[in-house]
């Protein structure tokens, strides 16, 4: 739109309601500062609305879900939306962007699944690796001949076994 008193583009539109009656303007920046009116700066709006350019980021991601798809097997986001299981193992690279803040808050800061340990779990594991250890001695003894030494790994490790009282 041009300036109402020239061929200049106009940078400012005003209505001008008096009486009941209303009235445009438009004026272009020479115009405007010689009839006073303040000219308006040049922003964008991201700039004046802070919160725009955070809902066009957010409306961009949420595209970007819908398009992605697993190379692999084909699911896509949506679908695994709705089911909440992934179709195999590539889903989780496929899909990560995405899904990396739900495994963080399930996994307690994890990034990857670490799964669930029984109660007393550290002990199992630790008379599991002293059992091992322990047939591997016992296994290298009878190899060496050393009778008595077997024959003593042997009682510790039924001792190891039986459960305790």
């Amino acid at each position: 739109m041009n300036c109402d008193h020239c061929d200049k583009p106009a940078v400012v539109h005003e209505i001008v309601i008096k009486g009941g009656d209303s009235k445009e303007v438009h004026l272009c920046s020479d115009h405007a500062i010689a009839a006073g009116y303040p000219l308006p700066v040049e922003q964008h709006l991201a700039d004046i609305f802070p919160k725009l350019g955070s809902v066009a980021k957010v409306e961009a991601a949420k595209s970007k879900e819908r398009s992605a798809k697993c190379a692999a097997c084909g699911l896509t986001f949506t679908i695994f939306r709705k089911s909440a299981t992934l179709g195999c193992p590539a889903c989780y690279d496929a899909f990560m962007p995405m899904i990396e803040k739900v495994i963080e808050s399930a996994q307690d800061g994890a990034t990857h699944h670490l799964g669930r340990s029984p109660v007393g779990g550290a002990e199992i594991e630790r008379v599991q690796n002293l059992r091992v250890k322990m047939m591997r001695d016992l296994e290298a003894a009878v190899a060496a001949e050393q009778y008595e030494r077997a024959a003593k790994l042997r009682d510790e490790l039924k001792a190891l076994d039986s459960p305790s009282p």
